[in-house]
């Protein structure tokens, strides 16, 4: 068993991803009953850039942060960890599974979509079991308010898809060229 250890810089990159998340999801615009934000793109970005475990941890942290702060209870921020940890580990397995294709815009393209339909179905679980079992709503009710929360989510989930690969091929070369994406690599 391969022991792994972060370095200061992986640290540093996971703290300035979380960061960039919780930033990121201060900004939302109000649609259909709900709120986009671009915060699920960054958390596939943070899976792009630093691989399933650290992508995941920054996506995680900077979401569980921001709700923490917003002052929900600590099952939700438990929750909003897990879930868009799973969001960014799945887009980043999904991207590093070849190594080969890691660059390829249709391989991004594909992790992005698994990661982002990860978190879609782990929300819509999320609001069926609080609805259903905590709340106690009719059945009728909780469908008719997972679907009402499912169209933004999807709304989300599309920008996310087309954000975060535009993003991260737009800044590849530049991350090359600076020698830091071979470094993330060398961890992720």
């Amino acid at each position: 068993m391969k022991h792994r250890q972060f370095s200061v810089f992986n640290i540093t990159f996971i703290a300035m991803m979380a960061a960039m998340v919780y930033v990121v999801t201060l900004f939302r615009f109000p649609l259909l009953g709900s709120k986009v934000h671009f915060a699920n793109a960054v958390c596939l970005l943070g899976g792009i850039l630093l691989g399933p475990l650290q992508g995941g941890l920054a996506a995680g942290i900077g979401s569980a942060l921001y709700d923490a702060v917003a002052g929900y209870d600590f099952i939700n921020v438990l929750i909003t960890l897990v879930s868009k940890f799973a969001m960014a580990y799945v887009c980043g397995l999904i991207l590093y599974h070849d190594e080969s294709r890691v660059d390829k815009p249709d391989r991004t393209v594909l992790a992005c979509v698994c990661g982002a339909l990860t978190y879609v179905f782990l929300y819509m679980l999320k609001t069926f079991i609080y609805n259903q079992f905590v709340y106690g709503y009719p059945i009728d009710t909780v469908w008719a308010t997972m679907l009402s929360k499912l169209i933004p989510s999807l709304i989300n989930a599309g920008v996310a898809i087309i954000a975060a690969p535009l993003f991260y091929h737009a800044v590849l070369p530049a991350l090359r060229s600076t020698g830091l994406l071979k470094r993330m690599r060398a961890q992720a």
